[in-house]
């Protein structure tokens, strides 16, 4: 490489999204960037002019290695949505001037489908432009939604955490009886896809019997029907556990969450805020049942928790971060790094590229046939998908007894 390369984070972040951040940072010194630039709160940030040069921040061995255990942005991220060319060129213009000024040769921006938006958007004014810097987009996000990728960073750690806390919430369930049954709904992130909510079946094994039911927003939820399940089950066992994912929907298309509250908070993208979908169906349990009712939110736990991140996954995401550089610096542009699944048995994962019109604004669900007949539970298929991809250990470097992470002044 000749020029600089410049990178950022966007959108919710994940437990792996600072390992791809480390890999566009390893590649781009490795292959002779005179620059690594690090977009503070993205492409917000970069609007302001707000970035830093890598190198001061990231020293040495030990600094990638706590980067790559991180939890959260580290150069914090954004929800900004690029207005369309036609409509604000300025914007555009203000962007490529300050890419100018720095010298970048290539622009790196690591998210998910808003962020692909973005590479998308950015690439195209610089080809009607003429300009010759080169946009990749890393892919990220922990809802495992963006399309012809097998899989995205950060979704094997974040379904690690998931499988091993449901696991936890059961043997805990099953230690007290109680007169009228103990009922616990999970509440786990997904507004489309319910990737996450599958994940927790990896609770199930030789120790543990699993959830007994698993709910995700591919399939339309009937509150009665599952009232009725949930009253059967406390028949024959006197602890249920059930996986929702916050985004399930009735009949018609209204959230469950929303039959309590409205939901007032909506994005750049227009995007809702859901919560409390658990809290509706454990009170509603409670008061037509009788029976206990507890509702367990995983929230940003399932996504900021680095202390259980998947080695596949960390190095997956470092390994995306390094394929943006390569595929740049060998001429690329517009495109967006995909992990292409080659075996199961053994497991075996590569790099390849898309075209990110392909991708960004297209949202990838859950099978139909990996979800069983009742749209109560995942399939041995889902199983067979989701157990290579949370396999193995990243220890946390501990100081003082908890998890170091790679630290940064917020004024920097």
């Amino acid at each position: 490489m000749k020029g600089n390369v410049i990178v950022g984070q966007s959108g919710g972040p994940t437990a792996a999204i600072n390992s791809s951040l480390a890999g566009v940072f390893r590649t781009a010194v490795d292959r002779g960037a005179n620059k690594v630039y690090g977009m503070r709160n993205g492409i917000q940030g970069l609007l302001e002019e707000r970035y830093v040069d890598l190198s001061e921040h990231i020293r040495n061995e030990l600094d990638e290695e706590l980067l790559k255990r991180t939890p959260a942005a580290y150069l914090g991220s954004c929800r900004y949505k690029l207005p369309e060319i036609a409509e604000d060129p300025a914007v555009y213009e203000k962007v490529f001037k300050i890419l100018e000024k720095l010298d970048i040769e290539c622009f790196v921006y690591i998210g998910g489908n808003d962020s692909m938006d973005t590479i998308k958007k950015l690439s195209d004014y610089a080809v009607v432009k003429g300009y010759k810097i080169k946009f990749m987009g890393v892919p990220k996000t922990i809802d495992n939604d963006l399309a012809l990728t097998d899989h995205t960073p950060g979704y094997g750690s974040a379904a690690k955490y998931i499988g091993t806390s449901t696991k936890e919430i059961i043997r805990d369930c099953n230690a007290i009886e109680y007169k009228n049954g103990m009922v616990t709904i999970i509440e786990i992130m997904g507004r489309n896809a319910g990737w996450l909510t599958g994940a927790s079946v990896l609770a199930k094994g030789e120790d543990c019997e699993g959830p007994d039911m698993i709910y995700l927003p591919e399939i339309t939820f009937d509150v009665e029907k599952f009232i009725a399940k949930v009253k059967d089950l406390l028949t024959k066992k006197s602890s249920v556990v059930v996986a929702v994912s916050e985004g399930i929907k009735v009949e018609g298309g209204r959230y469950v969450c929303e039959l309590s509250t409205g939901i007032d908070y909506v994005d750049a993208f227009g995007h809702k805020q859901l919560s409390g979908t658990a809290t509706y169906l454990a009170n509603r349990l409670s008061g037509e049942l009788g029976c206990k009712a507890r509702a367990v939110e995983f929230s940003t736990l399932q996504r900021a928790a680095s202390h259980l991140i998947s080695r596949v996954d960390i190095n997956e995401a470092y390994a995306a971060g390094g394929a943006a550089i390569k595929a740049a610096d060998e001429g690329d542009t517009g495109d967006m790094v995909i992990l292409d699944r080659v075996s199961d048995d053994p497991y075996q994962c590569t790099t390849g590229l898309r075209d990110v019109h392909k991708v960004s604004n297209v949202e990838k669900t859950v099978p139909r046939e990996w979800i069983n007949e009742e749209g109560d539970y995942v399939t041995q298929e889902f199983i067979d998908y989701v157990k290579p991809l949370i396999d193995g250990e990243v220890p946390p470097i501990m100081m003082d007894g908890v998890p170091r992470h790679l630290y940064h002044c917020d004024k920097w």
